[in-house]
């Protein structure tokens, strides 16, 4: 494959093709063992991952790109192959989880900011060798009306240190998905579907200004945003109809065309859903941008249930993952109906 930014952008937004979210810490795949009474081992971690890795029917045909964490970056299979080797004979792209996490930001009660700029420069050096050629970083915005938030101040930092990280990733010959993710499931989450509406075009309109003046090239980066959706605890809950809408307009208003693709984070959304928000979004017509998924529990969490920490249970799991995968792929063709999820 090409090595130039924007052909590996255009590769990892293949049509029918999304991302694979698989970068959990620790100390979340350890929270997601919990739920199959499986220990949080490094061997689980392997052979879990692994599992999904060897599933061709959903990397070959589905999956652009897998997102890793540094352990899984690498670690090698039960028989000794890197598990970079086996995205890469899929057809898919390596990609690595770069940021330190969010941090509680000083004077901002409730607010937090993203840091790991700290030698990062290096830290991509070793991963580009390592094989990775795309490269992760989170923002987290919260909305709390009652506490205002969020703050311009917590959308400036944020957007800034996006900005930061997504020049030092171009600098190294990776690709930056830029992931500002105004939060649907935070501490409150009583906001409705405008006030999301009004945060993430607010969050983007800053996000992509300060991409501006960090000279990023817009085709060379990924951006993977929230959708427009209220909070999960709204007492009014949006139609499918009107997710894809708001969504659509607020992009529209924000992303520049020269972006390549927006592959959409699930944000807290059952698998189904937020498989048909994209669908219905990709059926509406024409868009500048190609527009996919880049999902970690919505594909997994079948998969995890069905595997349960067995042996016996890989081709289960594998199962489960195409399946998942798949309807994803339809949905970033516009192909997708509910009918197909039981068929």
């Amino acid at each position: 494959m090409s090595e130039r930014l924007e052909d590996i952008a255009e590769a990892m937004v293949a049509p029918g093709q999304g991302i694979l979210a698989a970068d959990e810490s620790t100390g979340t795949i350890k929270k997601r063992f919990d739920q199959i009474d499986t220990e949080n081992t490094e061997d689980n971690r392997r052979d879990y991952r692994e599992m999904l890795f060897r599933a061709d029917a959903a990397m070959k045909d589905h999956i652009s790109g897998v997102i890793l964490f540094d352990e899984t970056l690498r670690q090698k299979a039960a028989d000794g192959t890197p598990l970079v080797e086996l995205i890469r004979k899929a057809g898919a792209v390596p990609g690595i989880k770069v940021d330190k996490g969010a941090k509680p930001m000083a004077g901002f009660p409730g607010e937090t900011v993203t840091e790991g700029l700290d030698g990062l420069r290096e830290r991509l050096e070793e991963y580009y060798e390592l094989g990775a050629r795309f490269a992760k970083w989170r923002a987290v915005i919260d909305i709390s009306e009652d506490d205002g938030l969020p703050s311009s101040t917590c959308i400036q930092a944020n957007a800034h240190a996006l900005a930061r990280y997504a020049a030092l990733c171009q600098e190294a010959g990776i690709v930056p998905i830029v992931e500002p993710e105004v939060l649907m499931d935070g501490a409150a989450a009583s906001h409705d579907i405008e006030t999301c509406y009004e945060v993430t075009e607010w969050t983007l309109n800053t996000v992509f200004a300060e991409l501006f003046q960090m000279d990023v090239m817009l085709e060379g980066i990924i951006l993977k945003p929230n959708m427009i959706v209220p909070g999960k605890n709204a007492a009014f809950q949006a139609a499918p109809e009107e997710v894809a809408e708001l969504t659509l307009r607020c992009l529209r208003s924000t992303v520049p065309a020269a972006v390549p693709g927006i592959a959409f984070l699930s944000g807290g959304q059952s698998d189904e859903l937020a498989t048909e928000h994209l669908n219905l979004m990709n059926a509406s017509g024409d868009l500048p941008w190609k527009l996919t998924f880049s999902y970690g529990r919505a594909l997994q969490q079948s998969a995890l249930k069905a595997w349960g920490g067995k042996p016996e249970n890989v081709a289960a799991g594998q199962a489960a993952f195409a399946h998942r995968a798949r309807m994803n792929g339809l949905a970033a063709k516009g192909e997708w109906s509910k009918d197909l999820e039981t068929a």
